[in-house]
């Protein structure tokens, strides 16, 4: 009698299991998990050959990335298999680790590296917390939002501002101004979802160019900083150095043509000519190893992933999952097109990480998560 009764009280739990995967959206997951092995590959393209003439093991970048991967996709399928409405309340809980960590990262635990202090060095392995930043920014002001039952007011405007400003001024101190760049991105497309009134996103729209423009004038950035950020409009002007990396980067691009070189014989890349193009510039690996049409279709594959998100966010069956998705679609959105902008000379230098392509553990895992989250809204939509 135990073994039916105990099944007739799994059925409703194993039929609701069921039920949610059934909607599950492959496209998209199929689209993420083909991004982010893509760079698995194109990581221990860009670092294999360089690790042998160290004299090092030309398989570590491969095997970490591959290892932030499956993290990463732990961490998706937590993130989607929880109801999200319950991030309503976990949502406060990321958004007050994520701030203790922006500030204790530029305390004495934090390491400095390249002029930035980003990470906590744990062994082996650099957290770093700007990059869940965008996460907890989203959980937060999506559930400001959907509380806001009158609209967003002046008062709940304000508050809104103060707790996604929060994290973006404790990320301009590292200083980090990609990341807050993706920052004040999130928040303006979650506005603009959530109804905020035309005057009010025009205000803040301009605010942002005041405050960018503040943190270049004003010394907050270094020297070599600013020649980055503005080295892709006046090239012949800027120290020779700050141009260095945009100029390799353009050149290796180039020299990929239609179909590329082929993987692991790009001489750009075997020759580590472009600097950090294991994170930063890995854009620039694709382009020159697979060609324009390796990096096209790679660009296609964002593309898919952007209007899968979108899609979801029409469907879902509330303003918390339309929220939800509008941050997840302007943070990978943004990070994709200035990522690209940058490696190709059209935009500035600004150290945004190509999601799921670059090396580094803790973007890889806030992307995957956050993308998870998608997935749950979209899981959802019918109940």
């Amino acid at each position: 009698m135990g073994g039916p009764m105990a099944q007739q009280v799994l059925d409703p739990r194993t039929s609701e299991r069921r039920r949610l995967l059934q909607h599950l959206d492959v496209v998209l997951l199929g689209s993420t998990v083909c991004v982010a092995l893509l760079g698995v590959v194109m990581v221990y393209s860009a670092t294999q050959a360089k690790q042998q003439v160290l004299g090092v093991d030309p398989h570590f970048y491969l095997k970490r990335q591959a290892v932030f991967v499956a993290l990463g996709l732990v961490a998706m399928i937590f993130t989607a298999a929880v109801d999200y409405h319950k991030f309503e309340e976990l949502g406060a809980l990321a958004y007050l680790g994520v701030v203790g960590g922006l500030a204790l990262v530029m305390s004495p635990f934090g390491s400095v590296a390249k002029g930035s202090q980003r990470w906590f060095q744990l062994g082996s392995f650099q957290l770093q917390p700007s990059a869940f930043a965008g996460v907890a920014v989203i959980l937060v002001v999506a559930t400001l939002c959907c509380r806001a039952r009158r609209g967003i007011d002046l008062r709940r405007l304000g508050v809104v501002l103060f707790l996604a400003g929060l994290p973006m001024g404790l990320v301009v101190l590292q200083p980090d101004l990609g990341t807050a760049l993706v920052l004040g991105v999130i928040l303006l497309t979650m506005l603009f979802v959530a109804g905020a009134r035309g005057r009010h996103l025009a205000v803040l729209g301009l605010l942002v160019v005041f405050a960018v423009a503040a943190v270049v004038h004003l010394g907050m950035l270094k020297r070599y900083q600013v020649e980055r950020l503005t080295a892709f409009y006046d090239q012949q002007h800027t120290n020779q150095q700050a141009t260095y990396n945009l100029k390799q980067s353009e050149t290796a691009i180039g020299a990929g043509g239609p179909f590329g070189r082929g993987l692991f014989h790009g001489t750009q890349t075997n020759l580590a000519y472009v600097p950090e193009q294991h994170t930063d510039f890995i854009f620039t690996a694709v382009g020159e190893q697979l060609g324009f049409i390796g990096g096209a279709t790679l660009l296609a594959l964002f593309g898919i992933i952007v209007w899968r998100v979108w899609r979801t966010a029409q469907l879902s069956r509330d303003a918390l999952g339309a929220l939800l998705c509008a941050g997840v679609l302007g943070m990978v959105t943004v990070s994709v097109f200035e990522n690209a902008g940058m490696t190709m000379g059209i935009l500035p230098i600004t150290g945004i990480p190509l999601p799921l392509m670059s090396y580094g553990g803790s973007a890889v895992i806030a992307t995957l998560a956050a993308l998870g989250l998608v997935m749950n809204v979209g899981m959802r939509r019918f109940r």
